[in-house]
């Protein structure tokens, strides 16, 4: 017998910032994600190869072997994206208490991945969005993006896709994007207030259905997955913004 999964709420991409404004967070669909990102679905679909070569996380303080992951940074200024150089991924104990408090060094995204026509323009999309919510859009300040290319896997049986439980992430926004899941069951996505007793949960199926999140007002999770055929995955596509600067020790 299956369980019927509940899907998110869609959005168009013409409304995300009104909907953001009133409830923090918006759920876009695949064909919205290209729209918002002025390209195809195609487009994103080139990226999707990069992420069957993600190194294992070797930073898991649960002892699983059940993620791998990429990580990169950029600043954005209006429509313009500039890689800066590798550097290591840092939260504080406050928001990750799992991880937090160490410098995580990650294998860099892949160039041939950055150097799809398909990221600048989805990250960009983005920004845009961003600067209208925080900010003068017409005169945008730069934006501090975090990229992290997750696969959570079930080698170990079970997979967490966050392991640090319901978060949230230091920055302003963030932006979770399926870019697919094979032979599993779970992976149920959780939103809820951060201050109140609201929530909502949905499980996103289809590659490029992308959640966004203003980080101040609400918390996220995951779900842990687990195979329904040999090899089960999901991947993601994490990034988050943040004025002023990164996040640093």
């Amino acid at each position: 017998m299956s369980t019927r999964l509940l899907s998110p709420t869609i959005t168009a991409p013409t409304q995300a910032v009104e909907v953001l404004r009133q409830q923090a967070y918006a759920a876009l669909s695949p064909a919205g994600v290209a729209q918002l990102a002025g390209c195809s679905l195609a487009d994103l679909d080139a990226l999707q190869p990069s992420w069957a070569d993600l190194p294992p996380d070797e930073y898991l303080k649960d002892g699983g072997r059940y993620r791998r992951r990429r990580h990169s940074c950029f600043v954005l200024q209006g429509d313009s994206l500039t890689q800066v150089p590798h550097r290591p991924h840092w939260q504080p104990v406050e928001y990750n208490a799992l991880h937090g408090g160490m410098e995580r060094w990650f294998a860099p995204m892949l160039d041939e991945t950055v150097a799809q026509p398909a990221w600048s323009r989805l990250l960009l999309g983005l920004g845009h969005i961003c600067s209208a919510l925080k900010g003068d859009a017409a005169e945008p300040a730069p934006w501090y993006v975090e990229a992290h290319q997750f696969r959570i896997d079930t080698t170990d049986g079970i997979g967490r896709p966050t392991p640090e439980g319901a978060h949230r992430d230091g920055v302003d926004f963030v932006a979770v994007l399926l870019v697919g899941r094979e032979g599993i069951k779970g992976g149920e996505t959780r939103v809820f207030e951060a201050d109140g007793p609201h929530g909502q949960r949905f499980t996103m199926t289809e590659p490029w259905t992308m959640l966004l999140l203003d980080d101040a007002r609400v918390v996220h999770e995951s779900t842990p997955i687990q195979p329904v055929a040999p090899g089960g995955y999901r991947d993601t596509l994490v990034l988050t913004f943040r004025s002023s600067q990164f996040q640093s020790s």
